[in-house]
């Protein structure tokens, strides 16, 4: 399934607002000169912009004249707040990363994992354990379980390199949404077995469910973060009551 063209335009337009091509607190180019540029629709290029407005890159102004309102983050920080694989944050922040496969098992979802995830009670999944590394220090412990009809022919090797990158350019899956959870907690006897936890005794850990474009959840993820590089970010909208 080829990427829709919004979503081309979409992450262009991202990567430019990140690389500074676009001042912060600056007007952003006018849909008129946006549509030219990238040979498209207003239609289209319109929900390429409402994507940019979502995730607080852009905002509506009079006029249909749109503000840039993006601000960069400390190149020390993992973000909740987008659905971002761990080598796009690694490569936003400039780190030298490395992920090593600590675990690859295919297994079955009983009861237990049903509750605790949501995925389908006696279907397959992929249970993958991924350690990551940044500038050379272990600080991420991931833990996936990926559903096996959702996510064909996944293997410790796609796992070692980026399994969204597989999902995205591979298999043509269009990822959508992900539920998320975050919690501190001590840190367990895994996580100080296999990250640099140093002085701290306790970790952010964010739990997830991602579905694809077809509504099904095809991931459940606990990401355990050492606290020194993790960052929670949103962008809040105020609903009116009245």
């Amino acid at each position: 399934m080829p990427t829709a063209k919004f979503e081309t335009i979409y992450k262009d337009m991202k990567e430019k607002i990140e690389k500074g091509m676009y001042q912060s607190e600056g007007i952003f180019p006018a849909e008129s000169t946006l549509t030219a540029e990238y040979d498209c629709s207003r239609a289209t290029l319109r929900r390429a912009l409402a994507r940019l407005i979502e995730r607080g890159y852009i905002q509506a102004g009079q006029g249909r004249r749109m503000r840039v309102i993006y601000q960069p983050t400390e190149q020390h920080e993992f973000m909740i707040g987008g659905i971002e694989s761990f080598r796009e944050a690694a490569a936003r922040n400039h780190f030298q990363f490395v992920t090593r496969v600590i675990h690859f098992a295919e297994e079955v979802v009983d009861e237990k994992i049903a509750k605790k995830t949501s995925l389908p009670l006696g279907s397959n999944i992929y249970e993958v354990r991924r350690v990551r590394y940044l500038e050379g220090k272990a600080l991420i412990l991931d833990i996936n379980l990926f559903l096996c009809e959702a996510v064909p022919n996944l293997t410790p090797e796609i796992a070692n390199g980026s399994i969204y990158d597989y999902l995205e350019n591979e298999l043509g899956m269009v990822i959508v949404t992900s539920h998320r959870r975050m919690t501190v907690e001590h840190a367990t006897a895994l996580d100080n077995k296999w990250l640099e936890m140093g002085d701290y005794n306790c970790l952010a850990v964010v739990s997830g469910r991602t579905y694809n474009a077809a509504g099904i959840q095809f991931e459940y993820t606990q990401s355990r973060h050492h606290p020194e590089y993790f960052c929670f970010e949103d962008t809040a909208t105020r609903r009116r009551t009245r």
